[in-house]
């Protein structure tokens, strides 16, 4: 398209700019986000290994359980 001149040359450059951010921006963000899906939470299997060994009872296990799942945080009892 001789009438576009650099315009269109710009433009594709654009385009191959945008498509490389957006590569890159998903690569970032499966980095990052992944291995919360794939890691189950740390103090939580160091509980079940514990519990499995038969280092705490079960109504401890199911105390501490109770605790780490807990979304807001408990102030501590007097």
């Amino acid at each position: 398209m001789p009438f576009l001149g650099h315009w269109y040359a710009l433009f594709g450059l654009l385009l191959y700019a945008a498509v490389i951010v957006l590569a890159v921006w998903l690569v970032l963000w499966a980095i990052r986000i992944a291995p919360r899906r794939i890691r189950p939470d740390n103090a939580l299997s160091i509980l079940n290994e514990r519990f499995a060994r038969g280092e705490i009872d079960q109504q401890e296990y199911e105390t501490r359980k109770a605790a780490l799942l807990r979304r807001e945080p408990q102030p501590p009892a007097p």
